[in-house]
Formats: structure tokens, sequence, C-alpha cells
């Protein structure tokens, strides 16, 4: 057989990529975890009573973008994850900003509070459920996008399940703020973080058995 004549019959039957199919999956997979996350607020915890008056705060609103500021890092890391051979990129950076900006101005409210109060602006008053609440929260958006990541290529399956898990944990993070009464920086910066960090490792852990090809 000539070489003209095989390569004609390889090609023969060849569609195009579709280069939305990554974009639907996660996006499909976004809206599920999203709404999942929501559904199993309201019927475990509730919207916080007071929800009409605190979004008229600016410190409410500043509590919902951190999350969601994550979450946008999030998926464009996972996104990027999701192909062969490609890293995350400048996507760390939208991750890391949120972070430090918190993390900053929780220090500074807590070295410039009384010393007798330091304590008690870090723990608030749900420390000991916060981050598991979260977690709990995470379950739907964490198999819905770990779904999206196996459908795909990802070369990297450690980190992709890391990044899949972050991203579950923070969209859960933003269903949890409306419930969540705690309206301190400082606690932010401790429960929430670990409360996305649970989700993130669960990934990180299963991620080279559930996402390998």
């Amino acid at each position: 057989m000539k070489t003209d004549d095989l390569v004609a019959m390889l090609a023969t039957g060849v569609t195009p990529v579709d280069r939305r199919a990554s974009a639907r999956r996660f996006g499909f997979a976004l809206l599920a975890g999203a709404i999942g996350a929501l559904i199993l607020m309201e019927m475990a915890f509730g919207v916080r009573p007071d929800i009409g008056t605190v979004i008229h705060s600016p410190l409410f609103w500043a509590k919902l973008a951190f999350p969601f500021v994550l979450s946008i890092g999030a998926l464009g890391a996972a996104a990027r994850l999701s192909k062969p051979g490609r890293r995350p990129g400048w996507m760390w950076a939208v991750i890391a900003a949120p972070v430090a900006l918190v993390w900053s101005f929780a220090l500074y409210i807590v070295v410039t509070a009384a010393p007798d109060e330091r304590l008690a602006l870090v723990l608030g008053e749900t420390w000991r459920v916060c981050p598991f609440n979260i977690a709990f929260l995470s379950v739907p958006a964490f198999i819905a996008n770990q779904i999206a990541m196996r459908g795909l290529a990802p070369t990297a399956p450690r980190l992709a399940g890391a990044v899949g898990g972050l991203l579950s944990g923070s969209v859960a993070t933003v269903a949890y703020s409306v419930h969540c009464p705690e309206m301190g920086v400082a606690f932010w910066a401790v429960w929430y973080v670990l409360g996305m960090l649970i989700p993130t490792a669960l990934g990180a852990l299963i991620g080279p058995r559930l996402l390998r090809w």
C-alpha cells in the first residue's frame, strides 16, 4: 500500500476536536456542585436568619468574595491540568492572592487587638464545626469535578486531584458563607482555609488512582 493511500485511509471519518468540550464539562460540574452545595446547606444548616440585614454589610460580601476568587483560580488551574502536559501557570497567582490578602488583614487585626481578645478573634464561636461543615458541603462539587477531569486527559493526576478538591472546597465555602454567622477576617483566614484544604488533601490522595488513564 502506498503511503498516500495509508494516510487517506487513516484520515477517513476523522472529525475535528471539539475545543469547547473541556469548558462544557467544567461548566456542568461547577453548576452541579454549586447547586448541590446550596441544597445541602439549606437542608443541613439553613440560611442565617439575619441575611436580609447582613447583605448590606461590605464585610459580608468580602466573606463571599474570598472563596469566590479562589474558585476562579482553582477552576482555571483544573481546566489547564486536565489537558496533557499542561501546568496551572499564572492561575497559581489567582489562587494565592486572596489567601495572602486575607492572611495579611487577619495578621494586622490580631496583632493590633488587645492580647486577651486575640484568641477569640481567631476561634470565633464555630471553629469546632466550620471546617467539617465546609468539607461536607464540598461533596457534590468534589464528585462532579473529579468526573469532569477523569473524562479528559490529566497527566499530573495528584496535582489535578488536589486542584479539583480546592475547587470543590471553595464552591462549598461560598455556599456555607450564606449560613455562617462568623464575620471576622481572622476566623476566615484559619477555618475557612482549613475547610477548603480538607477536600484539597483528599483530591491529592485519590487523584493518582481516580484520574489515571
